[in-house]
């Protein structure tokens, strides 16, 4: 049964056009813009192993972006309900993706890396379990068909 729907509305334009359009592989850049109404729009490109500009987000890196930044917030959520004070986090999230000899390619997997620092050593190990729950709760990673998993650090703050 659905609660309720969310949707999302973004604007994508594709701002790579040298003059000739797609003629051929090499005549257009990958170059794109993603706006959302009342934010600052976003550079994009593809990765620069695709031709991309690597000055600029790509789709991929926005994907992990995404289930990093979706499972910190329910994170942060779950452990302020179980009275678990965090002071910082901070997530080296890695995705793995695997390229087809036909050039396309799927993710295999993304590891989120946290490092939470919490305020008193009593909360180290509900901190730790609450990373379980986050990834079950997690909009984003319930929308992929790879797994999303979590190797967590819970250190104390000094």
């Amino acid at each position: 049964m659905i609660k309720k729907q969310h949707d999302y509305k973004i604007t994508l334009k594709w701002t790579g056009n040298r003059g000739n359009g797609t003629k051929d592989y090499r005549s257009y850049e990958r170059s794109h813009t993603i706006s959302i109404d009342g934010k600052r729009t976003l550079e994009a490109s593809s990765d620069q192993a695709f031709r991309g500009d690597n000055k600029k987000y790509n789709p991929e890196e926005l994907l992990v972006s995404s289930l990093a930044s979706c499972h910190m917030l329910w994170y942060l959520h779950l452990c302020s309900e179980a009275s678990i004070v965090v002071t910082d986090y901070t997530d080296t999230a890695i995705g793995i993706m695997k390229e087809m000899p036909s050039g396309s390619g799927y993710f295999s997997d993304v590891i989120l890396n946290p490092i939470v620092t919490v305020s008193e050593i009593s909360m180290i190990e509900t901190a730790n379990t609450l990373h379980h729950k986050a990834n079950k709760m997690c909009f984003i990673a319930n929308s992929v068909n790879f797994p999303v998993t979590h190797k967590p650090s819970t250190i104390v703050s000094d």
